[in-house]
Order: structure tokens, then sequence, then C-alpha cells
């Protein structure tokens, strides 16, 4: 951790424990926006993971009881809404949301690629809550990603993004399949799709140049 901004670890460290805590409720068959959102108590749980990541990771540990105080304050903060919903997130860039039964990480393979929508950010947690829900129910890839009210120096321009990911930009019938259920959803702009070789060779769109792989 020595190579970490000390002023990032307390960040560093809540992604890290939310993306535990909504790997492991998934892996029980629960999804932490649902137990959020219908206010029910996962206080226990919550607590009895937080001292196992303090155990495991003990200098994030520290540095989340030094920014917050205690355990009790960041399960506040979630519950109103932190990691959940992407205007209400500041201590992360990021949300993720994987379909069930999908492997960790699997957005990491070279193969995957994503759909991009771009949106003012007044819209976005809408858009967020239809996403993240059809990904759930399986309707359309692998996972779902979207960037948050954090501000990211790697922004262009002050719209947020949804990342709609497949498993395989070779499956062009399942990347049509899901650009489908997109529209169906209420996404009826053009969309780019993009594949993970691209965004691993760092290429990005610039003035004249396109480095999406399917448009529709």
């Amino acid at each position: 951790m020595s190579t970490i901004d000390p002023d990032t670890l307390p960040d560093v460290a809540c992604g890290l424990l939310f993306h535990l805590l909504n790997r492991e409720m998934q892996d029980r068959g629960q999804f932490l926006f649902s137990l959020v959102e219908s206010r029910i108590d996962f206080h226990d749980h919550f607590l009895s993971l937080f001292q196992k990541f303090c155990t495991d990771y003990p200098e994030l540990g520290v540095a989340l009881q030094k920014k917050y105080g205690s355990a009790e304050r960041v399960y506040d903060l979630i519950c109103q809404g932190e990691g959940v919903m992407p205007g209400k997130t500041s201590t992360m860039h990021w949300i993720v949301q994987d379909a069930p039964d999908v492997k960790p990480d699997a957005i990491e393979d070279e193969l995957a690629g994503k759909w991009l929508i771009f949106l003012p950010p007044e819209e976005i947690d809408s858009a967020w809550i239809r996403i993240r829900d059809a990904t759930c129910r399986k309707e359309l890839g692998i996972s779902a990603k979207v960037s948050t009210a954090r501000p990211n120096p790697d922004s262009r321009d002050n719209r947020k993004v949804i990342y709609v990911y497949t498993p395989d930009w070779r499956d062009e019938a399942d990347v049509m399949r899901v650009r489908e259920r997109l529209r169906e959803l209420g996404f009826s702009d053009r969309l780019g799709y993009k594949r993970n070789i691209e965004t691993y060779k760092g290429e990005y769109s610039e003035k004249g140049k396109k480095v999406t792989f399917y448009s529709a």
C-alpha cells in the first residue's frame, strides 16, 4: 500500500469494500442496491464484513476509520446511496453491477467489449436503474458500469457514461441483441460499441478518428 497516495487511501478502501460487499451479497442471492432501496436492514452482516476487511487489509481499515470515524458511519453512507447510486457517490469513480452467475472480472477479458451511453448528469441515475435492473435480470450482457458524481480528471466534458458489456465482440448476434434491448429500455440514439482490445491499446476517439467497432 505504500505506493498509494495517503490522501486517496480512504477512497481506495471504500471502493474495495463496496466491491466485496456487493459481490458477497450477490453470492448470497441478494443485491446491495435492492437492500438499500427497499430499506432492508443488513447492518450486522455489514459489520461482520467490515471487521474482516480491517483484518485482511489493516492499512485500508485504518484509513477508513480515520476518515469516517466508524463502521456505523460507512454503513449510514451506503444506506444513503453511496456506492449504490451514481449521483450520490463521491468516494469512487465507478459503480459496477455484474449479471448473476458471471465470473469476477469477466469485463476485463480481451474478447469483451461494451456499448457506450453518454448522458448529462441529471439523467444518469434513472438511466442506471434501468440498465442495472435489466442486467440483473440477465436481459443485457455480462455487466454494466457507470461513472459517478466524483470528478474524474480523465473526463473530456461533464457528461456521465454507462458501459454495457458483452462477453465476446465477435458474437455480432449477441452484441446486436443487447443493442436492441437497450432501445427497448429507451436508449434510441445511435451508440458506439468499443472492444477491450482498443481500450487496452489506449486508443480513444479523436477528431477524424473513431475506435468504435460497431455503431447502431
